[in-house]
């Protein structure tokens, strides 16, 4: 069950990763230039709110991983950064060889 939450989950994330691929090289064709969307605009754009309280809470916490970690990530390009979480997710929900059925 929790396999399959973990491969549901990634599955999602990819269809986002895909959505925001899809936006970007769209908008890389109009402006006829590589458009490479970050992670943090994109999040902003869409949820303003949870970036903003996830930005609070960090800075209150644990503001020596906000500012170096979390920010960097943030400008990276959100089909590249949703796309490695959708191989982690999958990573972590994929069944091992070794537990595998013989007729399966």
């Amino acid at each position: 069950m929790i396999r399959f939450f973990f491969r549901l989950l990634a599955t999602l994330v990819l269809a986002g990763a895909v959505i925001m691929g899809v936006l970007d090289a769209t908008r890389t064709v109009a402006a006829g230039a590589l458009v490479m969307t970050p992670l943090g605009e994109s999040w902003s754009a869409t949820f303003p709110a949870s970036l903003a309280s996830l930005q609070a809470f960090m800075q209150a916490k644990a503001n020596w991983l906000w500012d170096p970690v979390l920010t960097t990530v943030l400008e990276l390009p959100g089909f590249a950064m949703l796309g490695t979480l959708a191989f982690l997710l999958y990573a972590i929900g994929h069944k091992p060889e070794h537990l595998r059925d013989e007729w399966a």
